[in-house]
C-alpha cells in the first residue's frame, strides 16, 4: 500500500532500499516473513519509521492503545520481538517501542536517516549494543543514547530474554 501511495514500482523500491524485487514481492503477497534488517531497509526506502510500516496510522487525539492494538513484529532470524507502543500518527516524529531479545541472540538494524536519535533503556538482562562504531555493554537500569544514522546491533549477553525500550526521535531528521 505504501509503495503504491508513493507511486513506486517494485524495481524502484528495490533500488531505493537495497532489497531484491523478488523479496519485496513475496512480502507484499504475504508469502515471506521479512527479517528486522529487511524491514529496516524497506522503512528507510519508503522514508518512514518501522512502526508505521508495521501498523498504519491514526488521527491525533487522546487515546488508549491496548496490547491487542499494538503492532508486534517477530524477527524470524533473531527471535527479536518488537512491540510498537506509540500511537501511529502520520506526522509522528517520536516512536516508543518495547523489544525482547532471546538469550544469546543478536539483531542488526540498518541506518536510519540523518538526524534520527535513539534512547535505549534496558529493563531486564544485559545487552551489547554496537552503535556509531562503538560497543557498549548496557545492563538492567542503564540508558544508552546514540545517533541512529549508522548500522546498529543488539546482542543479548545473558541467559534470559533481554527486555529493552527504545525511543526513536526523528524530529531533527532531514
Amino acid at each position: 500500500m505504501l509503495r503504491k501511495e508513493r507511486k513506486l514500482t517494485l524495481d524502484e523500491l528495490s533500488v531505493r532500499c537495497g532489497v531484491s524485487r523478488a523479496m519485496i514481492s513475496k512480502i507484499e503477497r504475504g508469502v515471506s516473513i521479512p527479517t528486522a534488517t529487511i524491514l529496516g531497509k524497506l522503512a528507510a526506502g519508503l522514508e518512514i519509521g518501522l512502526s508505521r510500516l508495521l501498523g498504519g496510522q491514526l488521527q491525533r487525539q487522546a487515546m488508549l492503545v491496548t496490547p491487542g492494538e499494538q503492532p508486534v513484529f517477530k524477527d524470524p532470524d533473531s527471535g527479536l520481538e518488537r512491540r510498537s507502543l506509540s500511537p501511529l500518527f502520520s506526522d509522528r516524529s517520536v516512536d516508543f517501542v518495547l523489544n525482547t531479545l532471546p538469550p544469546g541472540r543478536g539483531v542488526v538494524f540498518p541506518p536510519h536517516h540523518d538526524g534520527v536519535e535513539e534512547y535505549l533503556y534496558v529493563t531486564k538482562g544485559r545487552l551489547q549494543v554496537i552503535a556509531s562504531g562503538k560497543a557498549f555493554e548496557v545492563g538492567s537500569g542503564s540508558m544508552l543514547f546514540y545517533q541512529a544514522n549508522a548500522e546498529h546491533e543488539f546482542r543479548n549477553l545473558g541467559d534470559e530474554p533481554a527486555e529493552f525500550f527504545i525511543v526513536i526521535d526523528s524530529t531533527a531528521a532531514k
